[in-house]
C-alpha cells in the first residue's frame, strides 16, 4: 500500500514514473527529506519536522517551503491512506529541473507501509558497529558548506555505512569523530542511559536534531529520568546501562551488540523508555 501526492495536492500513481529526469534531486541529490511516523492517522511530530525541513532547505539555499502547503499534503495522503495502523510518510522536497532558471522545486509526499525489517529491530535490537566519519567535532560551525547538521538527500554515504556493517555481521552503524567523540547513526540518533539519567550528543557537533529523540526525552522527564545534551565517547556508551537508536520510524531500538561485544542486557530499561515515550502519544 503507497500513496502519493505532489505539494500542489496533485494525487499520483507511485508506481508510474513521475519525476523528470533532469530533476536535480535525482541528479545530484540536491533536496531534503523527512521521514514521519504515523500511528492510527496521526503523524508524530508533524511540526518539528517541517521546521527541521525548512532549516534543511535554508542551509541548502533552496526556496523557503510553505509549511501550510506541506500540512494539507500530508492531510490528503492521510486520507488516502487505507493500509495498516502505522505507515511510513516521507516529504521530498527539491531544487526542480536542472537548467530552467523558471523551474519551480519539486515537493511531494509518500505513505508506504513500515517494512518488516523495522518491526524485526523495534522487536529484538540490533547489533552495531562503530565508523569513523573523519573530522572533528567542530568542523561544522568552520565549514557550514558540508550541510552538517541538515537532512539533504544525498545519503549514499550513510547508505555505504549500513551496508558496511553488515559485511561486519551488524545491522547499523554509530558514527564518530576524528577524536572518538560520537556523533549519530546513519538514520538515527544516540541515546545512552546511564543510572537514571539519558545522554545523547548535541547537534552543534554537525549532526541532525532528533525528533524522536526530543519526544524520548520529554516524556522520559515526565517518568522521572534527568536528560543531558552533551558530548559523548565510545568509552561512555561501553560504560553505560543501555545504548539505543531514537529515529521516526524505528521509533527506539536497542542495541545488544557494539563492535562484536554483547552490552550488559538493557530490556528492563528498553520497556521503561518506550513506555515513557509512548505516553507523548496517549
Amino acid at each position: 500500500m503507497r500513496v502519493l501526492v505532489f505539494l500542489d495536492g496533485t494525487p499520483a500513481d507511485p508506481d508510474v514514473a513521475q519525476i523528470k529526469v533532469d530533476d536535480l534531486g535525482l541528479m545530484r541529490g540536491d533536496g531534503v527529506f523527512e521521514t514521519i511516523l504515523v500511528v492510527d492517522g496521526k503523524p508524530r511530530e508533524l511540526r518539528p519536522h517541517l521546521e527541521r525541513l525548512a532549516r534543511s532547505a535554508a542551509m541548502l539555499d533552496l526556496p523557503e517551503p510553505d509549511l501550510a502547503a506541506w500540512e494539507r499534503v500530508v492531510a490528503q495522503v492521510l486520507e488516502r491512506w487505507t493500509g495498516g495502523p502505522e505507515m511510513t510518510l516521507k516529504l521530498v522536497y527539491t531544487r526542480g529541473s536542472d537548467g530552467d532558471p523558471a523551474a519551480k522545486p519539486t515537493g511531494f509526499a509518500l505513505g508506504s507501509e513500515v517494512p518488516p525489517s523495522i518491526l524485526k529491530a523495534r522487536a529484538e535490537g540490533v547489533a552495531a558497529i562503530t565508523l569513523e566519519r573523519g573530522f572533528p567535532p567542530d568542523l561544522a560551525e568552520r565549514a557550514p558548506w558540508l550541510l552538517l547538521g541538515a537532512k539533504p538527500l544525498s545519503y549514499a554515504m550513510n547508505m555505504a555505512a549500513v551496508r558496511e556493517a553488515g559485511r561486519r555481521g551488524a545491522e547499523d552503524v554509530i558514527f564518530t569523530a576524528a577524536d572518538g567523540s560520537v556523533f549519530e547513526g546513519p538514520t538515527s540518533t544516540v541515546v545512552l542511559a546511564k543510572g537514571r539519567t539519558l545522554y545523547t550528543p548535541p547537534s552543534s557537533i554537525g549532526i541532525l536534531p532528533g525528533t524522536t529523540q526530543a519526544a524520548l526525552f520529554r516524556g522520559a522527564e515526565k517518568a522521572g529520568w534527568a536528560v543531558k545534551v552533551e558530548p559523548l565517547a565510545v568509552r561512555d556508551l561501553v560504560e553505560g546501562d543501555g545504548v539505543f537508536m531514537a529515529s521516526s520510524v524505528r521509533k527506539l531500538t536497542r542495541v545488544h551488540t557494539l563492535d562484536g561485544e554483547r552490552l550488559p542486557d538493557s530490556s528492563a530499561v528498553y520497556a521503561e523508555l518506550v513506555a515513557a515515550y509512548e505516553g507523548e502519544y496517549a
